[in-house]
């Protein structure tokens, strides 16, 4: 199965974010051992690295990019990708280059903890419990 997390569920995990880290990263894990194809947009790896270096630090956050580096594919930020985000008119700019992003990588959905923030198709949306509970990973 080809997904694609949103950065909110990466950050989760990088910042153990304790409401919501338990669902996160059973989803990261399963990302990391291959059981799931996950791809984010590269604009999540800035997006992460700014916000742990001003929480952690530098090397927290360096250390985090490997983190992401060495388990998801990264989705390139295409002009193609960039041009429907801003014809999207997304209530958030930044949910828009996600969306684009993941149809662009072909994932069959989206992984996120603001599902709302996103159209239903052509893809699923679903909050990181809901993608555990929906499909069997045991």
């Amino acid at each position: 199965m080809k997904i694609f997390v949103d950065t909110n569920v990466l950050l989760d995990v990088l910042a153990e974010r304790k409401a919501f880290y338990p669902e996160a990263v059973r989803v990261w894990t399963l990302a990391e051992s291959g059981r799931i194809d996950a791809s984010v947009s590269v604009i999540s790896f800035s997006n992460c690295y700014y916000i742990i270096s001003k929480y952690a630090g530098r090397r927290a956050a360096e250390k985090a990019i490997r983190l992401l580096r060495d388990i998801f594919t990264p989705v390139d930020l295409t002009g193609q990708v960039l041009s429907q985000a801003i014809d999207a008119e997304f209530a958030d700019f930044e949910d828009a280059i996600q969306f684009h992003s993941a149809v662009h990588a072909k994932a069959e959905g989206i992984v996120t903890r603001n599902p709302d923030h996103f159209p239903r198709a052509p893809l699923f949306v679903l909050s990181p419990a809901e993608f555990l509970a929906a499909y069997s990973f045991e």
